[in-house]
């Protein structure tokens, strides 16, 4: 699931969120807003039994993304508005 919200300053709040256990170990949402660096964006457990993380960009930003999760498994967000061979866009 992915939210987009507004906070201030013309700047969007993107929160990503899966199930707290599927997949199994650790996973980081990593994209062009985190220069593509594994584990900087780690979706962290939450009391709702989902995980999530949040990050703020500025209103109009197109993010490119992918999950990374255990043993170096990349897969896509079924919520993102749009797929290719480079992973999800979104548009906030």
């Amino acid at each position: 699931m992915i939210q987009i919200v507004p906070a201030k300053d013309q700047q969007m709040r993107v929160t990503w969120a899966l199930p707290r256990h599927e997949p199994s170990g650790p996973v980081s949402v990593v994209g062009d807003f985190n220069d593509w660096t594994p584990g900087a964006t780690q979706l962290r457990a939450r009391s709702n039994g989902r995980r999530t993380a949040t990050v703020l960009v500025p209103r109009g930003t197109t993010l490119r993304f992918r999950y990374l999760g255990p043993d170096g498994h990349w897969f896509d967000d079924e919520d993102a508005a749009a797929r290719d061979d480079h992973g999800c866009l979104i548009t906030v």
